[in-house]
């Protein structure tokens, strides 16, 4: 199974939102990393056919993606905000999409079944939508996407507003889904990809600037990520000298992680540690380094 992107640019009137997006996505799952507003569900929704795709070449199992009918028979998608009435329940909602796609009542019925216990909301199936809460609204919102037995899977920002527990409840399905097809997974969450996928691509202003697996991206990183132990009087002079990651207090010190350079003041400090890059880190650094090479 594979998705490949040739030349893609999809513009807003005269706004262009995606340059020149080449990428190949095969079997499992995908991570698709940016900021709030770097082009992700943009992507997502020319790849739904939910936009029509403006330039370029896009195959979902070398289908292209202008015959839209064919598309959306191997596609489910999960939007970032799935909603339903209220006061419908979790089988109805699934009943009711499941004839809009002109699902057979024998294969509908046992389809429901099958997805309800894959996203285990088996003993909710009578819950209405507005007794939910987020987490199970978003394992709904999975079921649905999977009603058709889809051969990829889209999901746009699936775990924002969740709370930890949720979130990693949440995580670990796609994972397992992931098995067996691809799932592309939008967020700007980067220990939601460190979790799950092993290939990613880093989106930022419409464009591709990192793609490759993740063990590549920390390796880029190495040698970058640093932590310093300083009196919380010097987080001023230290916040305008280096871009920091994260802080951390120690009594009256603070311990700053955040990305360094060798002409920098501070890597003299004598309390200064090298540390090692998590995902988070390395996806900032590639930031910081298309900034400054703008």
């Amino acid at each position: 199974m594979s998705i490949s992107m040739k030349q893609v640019n999809q513009y807003y009137g005269k706004k262009q939102v995606l340059q020149d997006v080449n990428l190949t996505i095969e079997t499992g799952m995908y991570g698709l990393l940016g900021r709030n507003g770097a082009g992700k569900s943009t992507l997502m929704k020319t790849l739904a056919t939910l936009l029509p795709c403006n330039e370029g070449e896009i195959l979902l199992e070398g289908i292209s993606i202008q015959q839209r009918k064919e598309i959306r028979s191997i596609i489910g998608y999960l939007p970032q905000e799935f909603s339903m009435y209220g006061n419908m329940s979790a089988y109805d909602v699934l009943d009711y999409l499941g004839i809009l796609s002109d699902m057979k009542p024998a294969i509908r019925k046992e389809r429901i079944r099958t997805v309800l216990e894959q996203v285990n909301l088996t003993v909710h199936r009578k819950t209405k939508v507005k007794a939910m809460s987020g987490g199970m609204k978003r394992r709904l919102g999975i079921a649905q996407a999977l009603l058709h037995e889809p051969k990829i899977l889209i999901v746009d920002e699936p775990t924002a507003g969740l709370d930890p527990e949720e979130r990693l409840r949440f995580r670990n399905l796609l994972a397992e889904i992931a098995d067996q097809r691809i799932v592309l997974l939008s967020t700007h969450i980067a220990g939601d990809i460190e979790a799950v996928a092993e290939n990613l691509a880093i989106l930022d202003q419409g464009r591709i600037i990192y793609s490759g697996t993740v063990s590549e991206l920390l390796a880029v990183a190495e040698g970058h990520i640093f932590t310093v132990r300083i009196p919380r009087t010097e987080l001023h002079t230290v916040k305008q000298t280096v871009q920091v990651i994260t802080l951390s207090q120690e009594g009256s010190h603070l311990d700053v992680r955040f990305i360094g350079k060798q002409h920098e003041k501070i890597m003299e400090h004598p309390l200064l540690l090298e540390a090692a890059p998590t995902l988070e880190d390395a996806y900032l650094y590639i930031l910081q380094e298309q900034a400054g090479g703008k």
